[in-house]
């Protein structure tokens, strides 16, 4: 007579039993091990957040101008003042502007002598929850000046608000050209390989053709070709459509391969034998037995498209005002001249790198949970 196996428990949670666990459990126990993707989700979650409640967390309208404070540096939190003392409320230090005498330009400098507390849940401009629900109700603000944490551009509107606006509209197209991207290589990938003859060579000339053109002069000839009169919503749509176009052949080509050798395993063929049609073969059964593998391709697919986005703004061919993008946002860091006399307009580009060592580091934890029994 053998004994019963031991459970142990594990910490904090009840026992496991690894023989008895969902493949899904299994996956997200080892994505757990792996610290450097949850530092990852950790960082999307903080995005999501922000790009969510951007209007809230934002202390100013993104297109509200300030004209005492142009082309102004970032605001600095303080909990000390210049002489020492410790306050328990942080605030900034007030901002005057003085002429520059060689090129006669109002600039602004500090004035240590006056302090702006910053206080939270404040009164400010009105705005729209995804243009639904209006309030005015700010996470923290100033009642006497202004706070600018980024700074503002040239014509003096607030960097971290715009900066908060572009990350919901560049998270959106990510999401939006990844979705499309996926179905289109799940449903082309699946019938190359369910099918195969004729149908396969077809596919896979095709999504070798796509593959041999050079990706960004495709984009900047689609980009181009669109008309300049559409408004910022078409062109959203149109950018979104021509990244998930070029951005599905990859996963396409896994779907094929798995495919490919899975088609002729006993449940696909006892699937066949009991009557269901090759639709209900695919995609509900063979496409979920590797669905894992997918998730991952899609989360890796993720930045690329986020870059792409990215690039195709900075060179004005993708996104333009008045629709806040980080490449919009990076369009103003064209020319050296603006990077010297205002190197903070370069702080959306480390929202961007920050994001896509994210989504590469949580891709790498999914690369690893896609396959739980391996050490």
């Amino acid at each position: 007579m053998t004994e019963p196996a031991i459970i142990q428990p594990q910490r904090g949670g009840g026992p496991r039993r690894p023989e008895l666990a969902t493949q899904w459990q299994l996956m997200w126990w080892k994505f757990k091990r792996h610290h450097l993707a949850l530092i990852g989700m950790s960082v999307l979650a903080v995005y999501v957040f922000l790009a969510t409640f951007a209007g809230f967390v934002g202390p100013e309208a993104p297109f509200k101008r300030n004209n005492r404070y142009i082309s102004g540096a970032p605001m600095g939190i303080h909990f000390f003042d210049a002489e020492g003392n410790f306050h328990i409320r942080p605030f900034v230090y007030a901002r005057t502007t003085k002429r520059d005498p060689v090129t006669f330009r109002k600039i602004p400098i500090i004035d240590v002598s006056k302090r702006w507390p910053i206080r939270f849940f404040v009164r400010g401009t009105s705005y729209k929850f995804w243009g639904l629900i209006e309030s005015d109700m700010h996470l923290f603000g100033v009642e006497d000046g202004f706070t600018h944490l980024f700074g503002t551009d040239t014509l003096g509107r607030d960097l971290f608000t715009r900066t908060l606006y572009a990350t919901r509209v560049s998270l959106s197209v990510g999401f939006v050209g990844v979705s499309i991207a996926f179905i289109l290589g799940a449903v082309i990938g699946g019938i190359a390989g369910y099918f195969g003859g004729m149908i396969d060579n077809f596919i896979m000339r095709l999504i070798e053709f796509i593959r041999s053109i050079p990706t960004l002069p495709l984009w900047l000839a689609l980009s181009a070709a669109l008309p300049r009169e559409w408004t910022s919503l078409q062109v959203y749509l149109a950018i979104t459509m021509i990244l998930a176009l070029t951005g599905w052949t990859h996963l396409a080509r896994t779907v094929r391969s798995k495919l490919l050798a899975l088609r002729e395993e006993d449940f696909a063929l006892a699937a066949r034998l009991s009557g269901c049609s090759d639709s209900r073969v695919i995609f509900r059964h063979l496409l979920p037995a590797f669905m894992s593998y997918m998730i991952v391709d899609a989360t890796v697919a993720f930045p690329e498209i986020l870059l792409a986005e990215s690039s195709l703004s900075f060179l004005g061919l993708g996104l333009r005002e008045p629709v806040e993008s980080w490449g919009v946002l990076l369009y103003a860091a064209q020319n050296v001249r603006s990077i010297a006399h205002m190197p903070w307009l370069l702080i959306p580009g480390l929202v961007v790198v920050l994001a896509v060592l994210a989504f590469n580091f949580v891709g790498d934890g999914m690369r690893d949970a896609a396959d739980p029994y391996s050490k």
